[in-house]
């Protein structure tokens, strides 16, 4: 019998499975997640509080999280900033059953690299998680892989960015973003066309979640430095290289 595609196409550079770890006070949905995972061929774990969490990322070092936001001692958002503190790189999926705009954007905000709303299909969440694992550069890629634009390079196998000498740490849903716009230089793209390529998906028609992520970019590509990163008002926007 064949291994599931998820356990082919997910294993870690080293061989390993990818680890995720799934934290919800509902028992039974997290064994039910946990076991999802586990038939794709994922290192899945379980904790069911806050406290738990962070003392379990802290030993497993999980690649992805997925994490519910109502918890019984700690939010999902305190939760997040703990296990951040000790591995700024892990990936993370809020889990929730609010629906509006200011808790998605609250969940971006705090640095979760999508988000899911209650009930919602087993396949969604694997869905998301794969594109998160895929951003993220946990499996291996194949073939070294180089953009530049500019005096901004881009190593794509290495997921290291940097302008001139300095080395910009970016998280894994800026890297894609910046990856995009560098794939498409002196390109208008529309945020409709980012959230297609960077979220995989309609993100409930809010646009908000670009903006905020351009600025995040901003903040570190363009900090003390000639703007990369222009907006063309009512388009959308593009990247450059400085000076043209």
């Amino acid at each position: 019998m064949d291994e599931p595609a998820g356990k082919r196409r997910f294993g870690r550079a080293d061989g390993e499975p990818v680890r995720a770890l799934v934290v919800d006070d509902e028992i039974d949905l997290a064994d039910v997640l946990t076991s999802m995972l586990r038939i794709e061929g994922w290192d899945a774990r379980a904790a069911h509080n806050g406290a738990d969490a962070v003392q379990l990322a802290h030993e497993f070092v999980p690649d992805a999280v997925v994490l519910d936001v109502m918890l019984p001692d700690i939010d999902g958002f305190e939760v997040l900033r703990r296990m951040r503190a000790d591995n700024p790189a892990v990936c993370v999926l809020f889990l929730t059953a609010r629906d509006s705009v200011e808790d998605r954007i609250a969940g971006i905000t705090a640095g979760g690299d999508d988000y899911v709303t209650k009930p919602f299909s087993l396949e969604e969440v694997l869905a998301r998680l794969r594109g998160l694992i895929r951003r993220a550069g946990v499996v291996q890629s194949a073939g070294a892989n180089r953009i530049a634009v500019g005096d901004l390079v881009m190593d794509e196998d290495a997921r290291e960015v940097r302008r001139g000498r300095d080395l910009i740490e970016l998280t894994a849903t800026e890297f894609e973003l910046l990856r995009f716009l560098m794939r498409n230089p002196r390109r208008v793209l529309s945020k409709a066309q980012i959230l297609d390529r960077v979220w995989s998906y309609d993100f409930g028609g809010r646009a908000h979640v670009v903006e905020l992520y351009i600025s995040y970019l901003r903040k570190k590509v363009d900090a003390g430095r000639t703007p990369m990163i222009h907006t063309v008002r009512g388009v959308g926007y593009l990247l450059k290289a400085a000076g043209t």
